[in-house]
């Protein structure tokens, strides 16, 4: 019985950590919205820290700035707090741009304009509560 509620409090507060799909940091763009910009880098995830990341990434160059669009394929196996920023090849936590919306799927982010993706070679998905990767795409 004992097991049973410590799995069932370990659930719960795994379920609340999750708070970036409810209050992401900032709205993702339609993919159609960028279907015309220059992809300027792509790589694929491979998973880190003991989790499964895979899919596809595109950084692309629009009029109005940066996106990152992970592709259909993406997918990430569930870790709290989810984020996504660069590395080089260590991430840096000042590159960190969103929380991530949804853990599979297509899904387009408008980079702010203080954040050149161009100075970096990975992209992560970042486990903020834990200061761990999910997953890792060297940029090519």
């Amino acid at each position: 019985m004992k097991n049973i509620a410590i799995a069932a409090i370990a659930a719960l507060s795994l379920a609340a950590c999750g708070g970036s799909e409810t209050e992401p940091q900032s709205s993702t763009t339609p993919i159609h919205a960028v279907a015309d910009a220059v992809i300027v880098a792509s790589g694929s995830f491979e998973g880190r820290s003991d989790h499964v990341t895979t899919g596809g990434v595109t950084i692309r160059k629009a009029e109005d700035g940066y996106y990152v669009v992970l592709a259909d394929d993406f997918s990430l196996d569930g870790a709290p707090d989810p984020k996504l920023g660069f590395g080089n090849p260590e991430y840096v936590v000042q590159s960190q741009f969103s929380a991530l919306n949804n853990k599979t799927g297509a899904q387009t982010y408008k980079l702010p304009d203080n954040i050149d993706p161009m100075e970096y070679s990975q992209i992560y998905v970042w486990c903020e509560k834990f200061s761990v990767p999910l997953g890792v795409a060297s940029l090519q």
